[in-house]
């Protein structure tokens, strides 16, 4: 089915025009307003919604193309049917430039007219339609940008809460297992604050060696939870003043052990963990639990145990109570 249209048909023969617009409306079923003048025209296009126009002018070739540039103006995806007297190349393509549809040449081929005034008002129509589609993504489009921006802050807020309820959730958790740590040494008079002055001394140490500022606070962490496993320790052989036995021994060489494990659901205490782990190893190979040897210990174990009173051969060739350290910087 053929389609229907609103048609501005502007024609200065007045007995041309009555022919084409009743043809238009009857043969074509369209809805056709003439106007005798290009004036008049463009005034009834800038008021009124035109899906096609049909102009012809005899003789007026600057002008038929300033019109034109005017209906675009007005409307950009105008449908514009130019009828000429006679085929000139040099204006048609002038004409052309400016975005006219088709044209028409004398005499008019009344079939042909009705052909392109329907293949015109298909065009616009597609065109109507993608332009609609168009403008209904970019109102997508600013809608999901907005929506994003509204994302993307709450996202921004829930990590920052995530982050300070992590950092929350880590400070009480340090805290914890440091009041837990505390309390294990208050079970001794000879062990109290003694995970305070080793990390005092560790920290100088380290310090002094040159190492970083995240390696010299993991050390510091290390040194005030390393008899964390101490809790699991049975308190006649924890606070026995008499020599240990070779069974109580082995008892109290699994502290370093159950402090590991009491830690390691921390993730966050990997490196601590295993300077906990390691700070009864002696460098020659002769501390515990796994017996460790000189590279194999991780230098803040190493330095961890220095301050310690049951140090052994930590660093190759150390015999004396302060020995000289290699500075790393």
């Amino acid at each position: 089915m053929a389609e229907k249209g609103k048609i501005l048909f502007i024609c200065d023969d007045i007995e041309a025009s009555r022919y084409l617009e009743e043809q238009l409306t009857t043969e074509g079923g369209h809805y056709v307003v003439t106007q005798e003048s290009l004036s008049m025209g463009l005034s009834s296009f800038s008021k009124d919604n035109f899906d096609l126009v049909i102009l012809k002018l005899d003789n007026a070739e600057i002008l038929a193309a300033n019109s034109v540039k005017e209906f675009k103006r007005i409307d950009k995806d105008s449908i514009i049917i130019v009828l000429l007297d006679e085929a000139k190349p040099d204006l048609l393509e002038y004409l052309s430039s400016f975005g006219v549809y088709d044209f028409i040449i004398k005499p008019i081929n009344l079939e042909k007219l009705l052909f392109l005034v329907r293949k015109g008002l298909e065009l616009r129509s597609l065109i109507l339609v993608n332009r609609k589609f168009i403008q209904g993504l970019q109102e997508s489009n600013q809608s999901l940008q907005k929506q994003n921006t509204v994302l993307a802050k709450r996202i921004e807020d829930s990590t920052r809460n995530l982050t300070r309820l992590y950092e929350d959730l880590r400070t009480t958790y340090m805290r914890t297992i440091k009041v837990l740590a505390q309390a294990i040494e208050a079970r001794d008079h000879y062990t109290h604050s003694h995970s305070e002055n080793v990390a005092k001394y560790a920290t100088v140490i380290a310090s002094e060696m040159g190492l970083s500022a995240k390696e010299i606070e993991t050390i510091r962490q290390a040194c005030e939870l390393h008899d964390l496993g101490k809790i699991g320790i049975e308190d006649s052989i924890l606070m026995k003043p008499e020599a240990l036995t070779k069974e109580e021994w082995v008892e109290i060489r699994k502290h370093p052990v159950i402090g590991a494990t009491i830690l390691e659901p921390l993730t966050f205490l990997s490196d601590v963990i295993e300077l906990v782990r390691q700070h009864h190893e002696h460098y020659d190979g002769s501390g515990y639990p796994d017996g460790k040897k000189g590279e194999e210990i991780s230098l803040g174990a190493r330095i961890l145990i220095l301050p310690m009173p049951t140090r052994r051969c930590v660093l190759p060739g150390h015999t004396g109570r302060y020995p000289s350290l290699k500075r790393r910087r």
